[in-house]
């Protein structure tokens, strides 16, 4: 069984899909009106009052009040023209007949639709207008005095229907305003959305590409040095193959924690390690130094605590150059490490003195995008080139307050 509210939003919803069903509708009642109001005599009932029967409309009143109910039908696609030939006939029939019949009703209805359905200097337009003719009418071709309650009756009419239209158009605007920024900030919620996942899954992009590449660069080049040594010096190559087997085993851990950021929040096994910062920059050094390649470590960062997202930032920035170092800078070169605070930012370096290529140029490939990319994310500078003589230098100045507003 259908509830009240329901039947009331269906009849809403049907009479806002048939307009002009619900307009006939309204002409029809407001005829009947009209017609029954004809056969008031206003002073012919006991003690001067009100007398049903009292008089009958002749056939003239009852063609103008036919034509004024036929008029509303249209007044919402034409609502001036329906106030034109509603006030015309209300008009005529105040010149024609002493007492008139009710014809004004329908001109009531046809001002209430012009200010309901029209702008605010339309309605002070018209509005004012109608009600100065139609009651100068009343007042004018009537035999009662200009200040009966039949004339101000009108007066008043009028006036009420100007200002109830204004105020439902006003109303409506309100409504409409309202409607209108709901969805907008709907849509701007569902914008920032998808923004944020497309920023998440950059992100995650980037974390994937600096695993995968310094820890793949580790194992191949211990593998390297185990397949070179395996028949001359088996000790050396079961160490590398040691080393293979740690940097195999640490590219395990970081993928699963960083694919496991992809979870939903009920799914088993989530991610509860930390994420790697400057705190293990020395194990991130003994990986390297391990396979071969010569790193200093130069800080002045101690007791600085720096914003998650900036302190994940430079160890990647390290990990990144460095792993670059150690694939095209050549099997002598040597590198250097340097975390600097100065003021509100912290410098992070790295300095090699191999023979640089073309895959390390600025406009290389994803390594150093994605660097630029996560030194652009939290507003701060990257620059990448060759230096003077021999060797390639990255440096990062990282912000110590991240624009998410996490500060030390």
């Amino acid at each position: 069984m259908t509830t009240l509210g329901e039947r009331l939003a269906r009849g809403r919803g049907w009479m806002r899909e048939h307009p002009l069903a619900l307009d006939g509708a309204l002409a029809l009642g407001v005829l009947v009106c009209m017609v029954a109001g004809s056969f008031v005599d206003r002073h012919g009932g006991p003690h001067g009052g009100p007398d049903f029967g009292g008089r009958t409309p002749d056939a003239g009143s009852v063609l103008l009040m036919l034509a004024g109910a036929a008029a509303l039908v249209m007044r919402r696609r034409t609502p001036l023209g329906v106030l034109l030939v509603t006030g015309s006939v209300t008009l005529m029939e105040h010149v024609a007949e002493d007492p008139p019949a009710p014809v004004a009703m329908s001109a009531v209805v046809a001002l209430y639709t012009v200010a309901s359905r029209t702008d605010r200097p339309t309605t002070w337009r018209v509005g004012p207008l109608t009600m100065t003719v139609l009651t100068g009418a009343a007042m004018l071709f009537g035999s009662a005095p200009w200040y009966s309650q039949e004339n101000l009756g009108v007066f008043a009419w009028t006036g009420m229907a100007a200002a109830a239209g204004d105020a439902v158009r006003s109303r409506r605007a309100v409504v409409d305003a309202i409607r209108e920024r709901a969805e907008r900030a709907e849509r701007t919620r569902e914008e920032e959305a998808r923004r944020r996942v497309a920023e998440e899954r950059l992100r995650i992009a980037r974390d994937l590409h600096d695993v995968v590449a310094h820890h793949i660069a580790l194992v191949n080049v211990q593998a390297g040095v185990a397949a070179h040594v395996m028949d001359k010096r088996p000790d050396q190559a079961k160490e590398a193959l040691a080393h293979v087997r740690e940097a195999s085993r640490s590219a395990l851990n970081e993928l699963r924690a960083t694919v496991g950021l992809l979870r939903q929040s009920g799914d088993p096994e989530a991610p509860t390690e930390p994420a790697p910062g400057l705190a293990v920059l020395d194990e991130l050094l003994d990986t390297f130094r391990n396979a071969g390649l010569p790193v200093e470590l130069a800080r002045t960062d101690q007791g600085t605590e720096l914003p998650a997202a900036v302190d994940l930032a430079a160890y990647r920035i390290i990990q990144e150059a460095l792993t670059n170092v150690r694939k095209h800078a050549g099997p002598d070169a040597r590198a250097e490490v340097s975390v600097v605070r100065v003021g509100r930012t912290v410098e992070v370096t790295v300095l090699d003195n191999g023979v640089p290529t073309e895959k390390t140029a600025d406009s290389g490939g994803h390594g150093l995008i994605g660097m630029r990319e996560r030194v652009t994310a939290l507003g701060g500078a990257l620059t990448a080139g060759p230096r003077y003589g021999d060797g390639f230098r990255v440096q990062a100045i990282l912000p110590v307050t991240a624009r998410t507003g996490e500060a030390t």
